[in-house]
């Protein structure tokens, strides 16, 4: 089969654009379409990259450009009802996260999903962060035992990106609670197979911080959001936007009933797991020493063009995925459902905080 897929970007002159190198480097795919507001920087873009379809309107381009899937990288408000466009269109969608900044939208998501014929996968790539899959294939081999608690942490400074990025100053440091849930909750959710959080409760740490008019911030500086899992276990998110400190983007942790993973901390930390059936008690041991048994050749051995699409190949292997969902006509790892799941947390953690830190319940998809 050749590159018969052809794909449209939305969002093109910003995040969009980190996609090129994978779809073009993918044996079924190629980008024949870009959209973005920006005018000047969309037909750079395009020239730069050799694509004659340009629009500045995303319906537009959804109606006339012949695509057969887009990928969304606008920010977050614009999600939800570009999705729903394009389902609407019998069109694919790659979506950046989250899937929504309401469930009421998200609902809608959902809905338009049902009545299409098209893809919907949200493109979460610390699901596909190499150290993460590695996990994640530990887990399935049952080295960990029973998973029960686990956490996760975004802590990412982002005041001095509100002016430029207006988008953030509204909807991920203007609302108090989780905004940004899904970098450390979609990996967790999936080591723990893919369950549901059933019911959150949000608190923070208060208001420290004021934006460039001396207004406070509205999100806390610091939130945890306690996640109840549907199998019973305990996750805890925290989100930190605001905060003076070096970023800690990624930080993981799984404990389960025979053994237990960190990601780094920094400064010289490593990723590090203890194991019952394969380690002395009560000593850590570098993951990357299980790389070899457990990863697949396709992550031991990553493409070049693998390693320059970002997130070290995470962002090539999402492509990757979504694409082979569109050729085999199947669901692909992080559908509908994976999206909304991951996505939902975040918005119930808005409701708890503003309840005054009062245990909600996670909406579940599957019964909208």
């Amino acid at each position: 089969m050749g590159k018969d897929i052809k794909i449209g970007i939305v969002g093109a002159v910003g995040r969009g654009s980190s996609f090129f190198g994978s779809f073009e480097h993918n044996p079924h795919t190629v980008v024949t379409a870009l959209c973005d507001i920006n005018e000047a920087g969309l037909l750079a873009v395009a020239a730069s990259n050799g694509i004659e379809q340009t629009y500045t309107d995303h319906e537009t381009m959804l109606d006339k450009a012949g695509i057969d899937a887009v990928v969304i990288g606008t920010p977050m408000q614009f999600h939800a009802p570009q999705s729903i466009a394009a389902l609407q269109r019998n069109i694919s969608v790659l979506c950046e996260v989250t899937a929504g900044v309401s469930i009421e939208e998200c609902r809608r998501v959902v809905e338009a999903k049902r009545n299409s014929k098209a893809t919907y996968m949200m493109a979460e790539n610390y699901c596909y962060v190499r150290t993460n899959v590695l996990v994640g294939e530990l887990v399935k081999a049952g080295l960990f035992g029973e998973l029960y608690f686990g956490e996760g942490e975004y802590i990412h400074e982002v005041k001095e990106l509100a002016l430029p990025t207006q988008w953030r100053r509204r909807w991920q440091t203007g609302i108090n609670g989780n905004t940004y849930c899904t970098h450390p909750f979609g990996p967790l959710y999936q080591w723990f197979g893919n369950q549901r959080a059933v019911s959150v409760c949000c608190f923070g740490a208060g208001h420290h911080y004021h934006d460039e008019s001396g207004k406070p911030y509205e999100n806390e500086d610091s939130t945890t959001t306690a996640c109840r899992m549907a199998g019973g276990g305990l996750v805890n998110l925290r989100l930190d936007m605001l905060s003076e400190r070096p970023h800690n983007a990624s930080y993981l942790h799984v404990q389960g009933t025979k053994g237990c993973y960190e990601s780094t901390r920094g400064l010289g930390d490593t990723n590090k797991i203890f194991l019952t059936d394969r380690h002395e008690p009560n000593t850590w041991h570098p993951l990357e020493d299980l790389a070899e048994e457990f990863l697949s050749e396709k992550w031991l051995h990553q493409s070049e063009e693998a390693q320059a699409a970002g997130h070290g190949g995470g962002d090539y292997m999402e492509v990757l995925d979504f694409a082979d969902a569109l050729v085999e006509a199947s669901e692909p790892p992080i559908g509908i459902y994976e999206s909304m799941d991951m996505t939902l947390v975040g918005l119930a953690s808005q409701i708890s905080i503003a309840k005054g830190s009062v245990w909600v319940d996670v909406p579940d998809p599957r019964e909208w």
